[in-house]
């Protein structure tokens, strides 16, 4: 890949050794974009160890607690193998820096064609620069507002005691120990307005009081909202991108390793009959399908969220499009649809989402993450997460009736309340799986499906592990327990081929 102008000056620079210039803090927003040229092969080796890096955020997120230590040691660890800056070590990691800043860059020219794509590389380097910004010492924490314009100021210790009563009572979880222990910074109403709203924050003279537990947060939704715009305007860029044939094959490539199988096509497809179905969601479905099974059920229709998500979902199983036609058929015109009206209207959108109607797009189910960040539920719909979108009340009668026992609704509705709500689905399937650790970080639906057809078809052996099952901070895993010192390993074997497919893809002639 070419990045054309400044290669002079940046020669110059190296040249009079002052590296440092370019990259003063191990930590950026990625606002300016690289202007030195780097070959192909250095090209394709920052975008494979990125990727690399960014499935591991992934997994983690979904099989630990965020900034449990845990996470923390395991994503160093990465990191550090990968040549990625994961402290400020200081002066002299020049190049792990310039690895960070290209390498970004070329992965968002890779997921800005998409707002999946999108979606996905948001969140995972969400998820990186908050680990990132939380590890900086107090006094790189400061330097690092400043470079990024957000100058929120650290108060002094004499007023965080002078004001110790007032940020206790005004600042949820913090007790007048933890306030002198905590730091906290001074920060302008227009950036702290989502705390303020919340009642999370201390108000005086115009500003908000902001502990460090919550100026991440702040950090990264300033983050989010330049690096969203950035992808935005990186996609009606792409056709200049497009043209160069060295390119986008690469990027293509990339692209499609984010999440792993995309389900839209199935080998078993045909293999599962309708009247299969109520058993299957009994056994095999996620909550959220489970949901939208037993609705759709009930009351012989769904909304048009609840078909779609549902609809892709049994389409990923292995339902062929006569099959869904005759299944939503049957439980409609049970209703109040008769067989006139849903061969007219809603048949055309369930041809549609098999890609035999209007652009002819072969549509993908629903990921965990599609699902829980887009289109909540209104009343009268069934669609989205239950973890997400449930009131807790409601959500733990409906364990109750799936027949959980009351210590795993607690262990769940605990990671709920933390928004941990992948980890509470891989808990249900521990639950009604009776397996202690479920060997797979939860990212799909249908992955759930899969992977419960496996383990009841004996395809695995339950994995039963002396552990502390109350213990939400971490998920243990067999690998680990064999290999705690090691470097961690992605607990996704289908995103590991990829990932070893994809290198292989770029050492081709």
């Amino acid at each position: 890949m070419e990045f054309s102008s400044g290669r002079v000056r940046l020669k110059q620079r190296r040249l009079a050794g002052d590296r440092r210039e370019l990259y003063p803090h191990s930590l950026q927003f990625y606002l300016e974009p690289p202007t030195e040229n780097i070959s192909l092969v250095e090209f394709e080796s920052f975008a494979v160890d990125r990727l690399r890096l960014l499935k591991v955020v992934e997994n983690l997120g979904v099989s630990y607690v965020r900034n449990s230590e845990s996470y923390k040691t395991k994503l160093q660890a990465e990191l550090r193998r990968l040549k990625f800056p994961y402290k400020a070590l200081a002066e002299d990691d020049y190049e792990a820096r310039r690895k960070d800043h290209i390498s970004h860059f070329i992965l968002r020219l890779a997921y800005c064609q998409s707002e999946d794509l999108r979606r996905w590389f948001l969140q995972q380097e969400m998820d990186l620069l908050r680990y990132r910004f939380n590890e900086l010492t107090d006094s790189l924490r400061q330097k690092f507002l400043e470079y990024v314009n957000l100058s929120f100021e650290a108060i002094s210790e004499d007023l965080k005691n002078e004001l110790a009563n007032e940020l206790c009572t005004s600042t949820p979880g913090l007790s007048i120990i933890k306030v002198k222990e905590q730091m906290f910074y001074k920060v302008g109403l227009a950036d702290a307005v989502d705390l303020f709203r919340a009642r999370r924050v201390f108000i005086k003279d115009g500003f908000a009081y902001v502990p460090l537990k919550e100026i991440d947060a702040i950090v990264c939704n300033n983050y989010r909202t330049k690096l969203s715009k950035a992808l935005a305007l990186t996609a009606r860029s792409l056709p200049s991108v497009q043209s160069d044939e060295r390119l986008q094959p690469l990027l293509n490539h990339l692209s499609h390793s984010y999440v792993g199988p995309d389900y839209s096509v199935q080998k078993n497809t045909g293999k599962i009959s309708l009247e299969q179905i109520d058993a299957l969601s009994v056994k095999s479905y996620p909550l959220c399908m489970r949901q939208l099974h037993k609705a759709l059920r009930d009351n012989h229709h769904l909304r048009h969220g609840g078909r779609m998500q549902y609809g892709l979902f049994l389409k990923g199983i292995g339902l062929t499009l006569e099959q869904a036609l005759e299944f939503w058929k049957k439980e409609f015109i049970r209703g109040k649809v008769d067989a006139d009206k849903f061969d007219k209207g809603y048949a055309y959108s369930i041809r549609h989402s098999y890609g035999k109607e209007g652009k002819r797009t072969d549509y993908t189910p629903y990921s965990c993450m599609k699902i829980i960040m887009s289109n909540p539920p209104s009343q009268g719909d069934y669609h989205g997460c239950p973890f997400r979108h449930s009131d807790p009340e409601l959500l733990k009668q409906k364990l109750q009736a799936y027949k959980i026992p009351p210590s795993g609704i607690t262990q769940i509705l605990e990671l709920v309340k933390g928004m941990h709500y992948q980890l509470a689905c891989q808990k249900y399937f521990e639950l009604t799986h009776d397996v202690d650790d479920i060997g797979f970080s939860l990212n799909h639906p249908n992955q759930y499906f899969a992977e419960s057809q496996r383990l009841l078809s004996g395809g695995r052996e339950p994995k039963k592990e002396l552990s502390n099952s109350g213990n939400s901070q971490q998920k243990s895993n067999s690998q680990e327990s064999v290999n705690s010192s090691s470097t961690p390993t992605s607990s996704n074997p289908t995103a590991d081929a990829e990932l070893e497919g994809l290198e292989a893809y770029f050492t081709e002639d």
